[in-house]
């Protein structure tokens, strides 16, 4: 009898005579491209630096594509947004101590975000290692100490014939629910060795599926299936696992209203009759979910924001699915479903029994209108007319990357996504300076349709620099920047906090000149012409820049009240 763990793949006569006879002048970095074009990667990120050009020297004897930023965060950043879009481990190519330490809030974004990002970094020489202090060049007692809090694994090679396995193990790592960026460090001389071993072939890291229990997922049907008023929470593990398809069908069959967070932006159609949209920080939303009698958590860990800065406070029964086991209940006692979004929808989809709600529609349209009504008596009409503009002008199914900026607020809570996986933001970690890098990265994993980036001045400087990579690779990004002088979200909570400001206020320069000597397009626009500015600009092949100059605020928080 023949078992599966008994079946070894064969090699092919082509890769047999490969491995007798490996080309001459390979290092130590041709191993870590063979792998990654072995396990299906096409694209790396990153920066070059002393320690790592083994790895880079190595690019132009492989078929990758190479997409390099000027800054390493930002190409974290940018490998963030291409592993968001293609649900593929990013690979982000880094040098030794000071090129690696630059990409931590990066790799801290996409943690907080679940996007697989394969951080492969140098380190110093095999000699150098085990912690003492030996003067090498960006030297550190423990280079992959400063990660481990961040990235859901490390992975330390030694030698050459270590190097296909490790970054095998990241791969899966990284792919494996929930998804995240995983840290590979090789020294120097590692890379540089000229190699004998053969050319990697047949590389396999199939991630882990994580499927729920089935007597969990029983319970959790039969509440659902009872419940008089139930809801739904769609957090971002629903995009990650592409399941909103699954979520809306769940969704109809329980006629529970759905409210998206944040990070969940484009889980559930905006329009539906169901869709709570994604009013968050909005106490009526609150009320609605605290009053449900059985509250259906996925893919969100209820943290501060998604739960309207800890004021919410469910009174009936919370069931949350959730694949990162740290959040499972961390926030709300719960019946804790330990999975992948998909697999767990699916299991309830095969057992929930269908109910009737003909008042669940209501509840939502009730809902809306009393935050429509809100936001309407506080005089914002700029600030919506501008959101409106920008939804007008982006193009269905064009992706949008936001960084921490008043507008993204607004965002947050009254952007129709118009789909899954379009819409993104940095509002996991919290780190300025996201938006344009990241847009550079969808782009360059789908060239075929405009990218909207939008920052304020403030997180604009954050990647000045990254004019130069989009003009240089000819990425299809537009960024809006709106100019308010200053860090206006933090000028706003200083006001309110101590009725003045300070180190909020910023000399910036003339973005339009400053794109235009780069050789990218820039318009200055006015709230009024905003809309047909960034149609033309999205419509432009290549990148441009969009400036508006305006002082937006923020609606009134309910968290406070």
């Amino acid at each position: 009898m023949t078992h599966d763990h008994d079946l070894v793949l064969r090699p092919t006569a082509a890769q047999i005579s490969t491995a007798l006879n490996p080309p001459p002048g390979r290092n130590g970095g041709d191993l870590v491209v063979e792998t990654l074009a072995g396990l299906g990667a096409t694209t790396v990120f990153g920066l070059p630096g002393q320690h790592a050009l083994g790895m880079f020297d190595a690019l132009r004897r492989s078929s990758l594509r190479y997409i390099g930023l000027r800054v390493e965060n930002n190409a974290g950043f940018a490998a963030d947004a291409y592993g968001r879009i293609t649900g593929e481990a990013a690979p982000l190519l880094l040098s030794t101590g000071p090129g690696a330490l630059t990409s931590l809030a990066a790799l801290q974004e996409a943690a907080a975000a679940s996007a697989p990002v394969l951080a492969i970094s140098s380190q110093i020489p095999t000699a150098g290692l085990g912690g003492g202090r030996h003067g090498y060049l960006h030297e550190l007692p423990d280079q992959a100490a400063s990660f481990r809090g961040v990235v859901k694994s490390v992975h330390t090679v030694r030698s050459q014939s270590q190097i296909p396995s490790a970054i095998a193990a990241a791969w899966k790592s990284a792919l494996t629910a929930p998804h995240g960026p995983v840290w590979v460090e090789i020294p120097q001389d590692v890379l540089l060795a000229e190699t004998g071993l053969p050319v990697v072939t047949a590389m396999d890291a199939t991630p882990d599926d994580l499927a729920p229990r089935p007597e969990l997922t029983a319970v959790a049907a039969d509440l659902l299936s009872r419940a008089a008023r139930p809801a739904i929470i769609a957090g971002g593990g629903v995009v990650r696992a592409d399941a909103s398809g699954k979520l809306l069908q769940l969704a109809e069959r329980l006629d529970a209203p759905v409210v998206t967070t944040f990070g969940g932006k484009g889980a559930f159609p905006w329009q539906h009759p169901l869709s709570m949209q994604s009013w968050l920080e909005d106490r009526y939303t609150t009320d609605l979910l605290e009053d449900a009698d059985v509250l259906l958590v996925v893919g969100s860990g209820l943290g501060e924001l998604s739960s309207n800065y800890h004021t919410f406070k469910p009174r009936g029964r919370v069931i949350q699915i959730e694949a990162d086991l740290g959040k499972l209940e961390s926030n709300h006692p719960a019946l804790g479903i330990h999975a992948d979004a998909r697999l767990a929808l699916q299991a309830l989809l095969e057992t929930v029994s269908p109910r009737e709600d003909d008042q669940a529609a209501d509840r939502v349209r009730d809902l809306l209108a009393r935050v429509a009504e809100r936001i309407a008596a506080q005089e914002l009409t700029l600030e919506q007319d501008v959101l409106a503009s920008v939804r007008r002008a982006l193009p269905a199914g064009s992706p949008s990357f936001w960084d921490m900026t008043i507008l993204a607020y607004w965002a947050w809570s009254a952007f129709d996504a118009r789909g899954a996986n379009t819409m993104h933001s940095a509002q996991g970690a919290g780190g300025l300076g996201y938006g344009f890098p990241a847009a550079l990265g969808a782009a360059a994993a789908d060239p075929s349709r405009p990218v909207l980036a939008v920052s304020g001045d403030g997180g604009a400087l954050y990647s000045i620099a990254e004019l130069a990579t989009a003009k240089q690779y000819d990425l299809p990004v537009t960024w809006l920047i709106v100019d308010d002088g200053g860090y206006g979200i933090l000028r706003e909570y200083m006001t309110d906090a101590f009725g003045q400001s300070t180190a909020t206020e910023l000399t910036r320069p003339d973005y339009v000149a400053l794109a235009e000597s780069f050789g990218v397009p820039g318009t200055r626009t006015t709230p009024e012409t905003l809309e047909t500015d960034l149609t033309k600009a999205l419509a432009t092949p290549g990148p441009s820049v969009v400036l508006l100059p305006a002082v937006l605020r923020m609606f009134a928080a309910t968290h406070l009240d």
